[in-house]
C-alpha cells in the first residue's frame, strides 16, 4: 500500500468541513485498477494514473498505453465485481476490509 492513501480519509474529511463541494484527487502510487477502487472507496473522486501508462508507452507506444490502461480497468471492474457492486457511485468505505498486521 502506498503512503498517499493512507492519508486520504483524514485529507477529504478536511477538506469537507470547509466545502463538501470540493473534489479530492489522489496522485502518485496508483499502479492497478484495485489501488483506484481503493483510493474511491477512501473518498477521491477520481484517481490519477501516470507511471502504469508510461510503462506502457515506453514498451508499446500508444498501443502499450492502451493495453496498459485496459488491464487497469478490468482489475477496477474485478475489484467491483468481487465486492458486489455494478456502478463506481456505490463505492464506499465499507466496501474495503481492513487488515491490520
Amino acid at each position: 500500500v502506498f503512503c498517499q492513501i493512507i492519508a486520504l480519509p483524514e485529507i477529504v474529511e478536511a477538506v469537507n468541513s470547509v466545502d463538501p463541494a470540493i473534489e479530492v484527487y489522489i496522485d502518485g502510487g496508483i499502479r492497478t485498477g484495485y489501488d483506484v477502487f481503493k483510493a474511491i472507496a477512501l473518498g477521491a473522486r477520481a484517481a490519477f494514473i501516470g507511471r502504469p501508462a508510461l510503462w506502457g508507452l515506453t514498451m508499446g507506444g500508444a498501443d502499450g498505453v492502451a493495453k496498459v490502461l485496459s488491464i487497469i480497468k478490468q482489475e477496477f471492474t474485478e475489484a467491483m465485481i468481487h465486492a458486489g457492486l455494478s456502478n463506481p457511485d456505490q463505492i464506499t468505505a465499507s466496501s474495503l476490509v481492513k487488515k491490520t498486521y
